[in-house]
């Protein structure tokens, strides 16, 4: 990871993650490459509404005026637009007053190669290839999903995870696939004592906990949760887990299978993080989601999400 940034907290997010570009992607789709481009160009100085993850980038970006000296959080633009047609992304960030100042333009080809060099470790995206490729090289990824829920007003930036494929690894999830839930819960609670493997949103979490420790008591901007179709006797070794790696969830919701949307909307999640489509399908009509395509649940393509070059 690059060292540039320091001890900064970096997210890479695509201009459709962060702005509303359907009326421009519909162009694309219906029309082609050469026409998307002078829609984007003629529309340079037209303002773009907000996207999916919009709130959660500007109160990311507002924990930089919380502290003193040098900024925490970095967010980095990554695009599938070049220069030309990214000029109305930048006019609108501009606009809406969002400390972004480093962006990848790469004129119709995938950004995720630059999201290592940058040292990022979040990226976020519409496109789900990209994701997945971000995925394979080591840095959580999440592709975000259209959803009908409003985002909270207040400043507080609530993070939600899934544990197993998100947080951990999928060692677990694999036996409860293949031997079913008695199998599961047996297996987990022999192996209580010890820890599971990291997995890709691990790293992201402890540079979360990171900046959450540069806020005294309960003043941080930042909370964190876990919601997890788990439960008793399965519940000790998440715990045990987060204990070994010395990282501090806020709130554990151990869910033994119930829908997660409801209680997400209680916590008032910005975002929540799962592996399991069916599980983003009904938490999007509660709270900004993305899928992260890994494990086990997602070894069969899933070509649903998958964007083309507007991104």
């Amino acid at each position: 990871m690059t060292k540039g940034f320091g001890d900064k907290l970096v997210v890479a997010i695509s201009s459709r993650a962060l702005f509303d570009l359907g009326d421009s992607h519909t162009v694309f789709e219906q029309d082609g490459l050469e026409a998307y481009s002078h829609y984007q160009i003629d529309h340079e100085n037209d303002l773009l509404k907000p996207g999916e993850a919009f709130a959660m980038v500007k109160k990311l970006l507002a924990i930089n005026e919380r502290l003193e000296g040098q900024p925490r959080v970095e967010v980095i633009l990554l695009s599938r637009n070049s220069a030309d047609t990214g000029l109305r992304v930048f006019n609108s960030i501009e606009h809406y007053g969002l400390s972004i100042s480093r962006a990848a333009f790469c004129g119709g080809e995938s950004p995720y190669r630059y999201v290592a060099p940058f040292g990022c470790h979040l990226f976020l995206s519409t496109d789900a290839q990209d994701v997945r490729d971000a995925l394979d090289n080591g840095v959580a990824a999440a592709t975000l999903m259209a959803s009908t829920s409003q985002s909270h007003s207040n400043d507080e930036l609530r993070f939600a995870f899934d544990g197993d494929a998100v947080l951990f690894s999928d060692e677990s999830e694999r036996v409860y696939k293949e031997q079913g839930l008695q199998a599961f819960a047996e297996k987990e609670k022999a192996a209580a004592m010890t820890p599971m493997s990291g997995g890709p949103f691990k790293a992201f979490l402890g540079a979360l906990q990171g900046l959450q420790k540069e806020f005294e008591g309960d003043s941080s901007p930042i909370r964190t949760a876990l919601v997890t179709a788990r439960s008793a006797p399965a519940h000790e070794r998440v715990i045990r887990t987060l204990r070994a790696w010395d990282i501090r969830i806020d709130e554990s919701l151990f869910l033994g299978g119930l829908s997660k949307g409801e209680f997400l909307k209680a916590y008032g999640a910005d975002v929540f993080f799962d592996d399991q489509q069916s599980h983003c399908e009904s938490a999007r009509n509660h709270v900004a989601t993305g899928h992260v395509p890994h494990g086990v649940a997602n070894e069969q393509p899933n070509i649903n999400n998958s964007e083309t070059e507007s991104e």
